[in-house]
């Protein structure tokens, strides 16, 4: 399990190769959104702070070279270039360019898996939160418990995994089908029992939620700044 819920960026106008990463590294427990060129991820960086951005280098307009000369100097976020085989100028320029990481295609998705997880580790990105005050309520996950108007309700292991992503990225929304998988559960109905057990012990008006949200067609968000 990772230590935190990094949010991974995917630029790569190739759908089969961004569905491919986006469902391995949601296997492995990492938030992620994708984008089909470089304009996108444009957009997608001046609204989110992503902890890592993996890069296609050949893309139809702006080409990731030059989303990398536009934008590394201004991102505090690791980059990883996916390439050609024969594109080995390209890779150093990327490289030079400040690019922490290259990797070749056809890849392993595995192979990537590890390049990231030694990029984060070694960044050292973010810290885990454990403990999260807001208003009237209080999570321990230390402890184990949810104050809220000086009453305390125990949680359990489930609810503390899902509660320790959720408040290490406030304000992402996290699908049904992410937080199954951090939990080791593939019914969504399920996922949604949990969620509606939580409610009970962090809103005073479960049925209309204040901090833990439901979004549409998208899944769950916990607002706590």
């Amino acid at each position: 399990m990772n230590d935190f819920l990094a949010h991974i960026l995917v630029v790569d106008d190739d759908d089969g190769i961004r569905k491919l990463v986006k469902q391995f590294l949601n296997e492995n427990n990492y938030l992620v959104t994708t984008s089909a060129n470089a304009e996108d991820a444009q957009s997608k960086i001046k609204f989110i702070e992503f902890d890592l951005i993996v890069l296609d280098i050949m893309m139809p307009g702006k080409s990731g070279l030059e989303f990398l000369h536009e934008n590394k100097s201004n991102l505090n976020t690791p980059i990883i270039l996916l390439t050609a085989r024969g594109e080995s100028d390209d890779r150093i320029k990327g490289l030079e360019s400040g690019a922490d990481d290259y990797l070749p295609k056809p890849f392993e998705p595995k192979e990537l898996i590890l390049r990231i997880k030694s990029i984060l580790n070694r960044t050292k990105i973010k810290k885990i939160k454990h403990l999260a005050e807001f208003e009237n309520i209080k999570i321990d996950l230390n402890k184990l418990f949810i104050f809220k108007n000086n009453k305390q309700y125990k949680i359990n292991n489930t609810e503390k995994i899902i509660l320790e992503k959720m408040i290490n990225s406030p304000g992402q929304t996290l699908s049904r089908e992410f937080i199954g998988n951090l939990i080791k559960i593939n019914k969504e109905r399920s996922v949604d029992v949990i969620i509606t057990r939580l409610r009970k012990k962090i809103e005073e008006d479960p049925k209309n939620p204040k901090y833990l949200q439901t979004i549409r067609g998208a899944g769950y968000v916990l607002w706590i700044e």
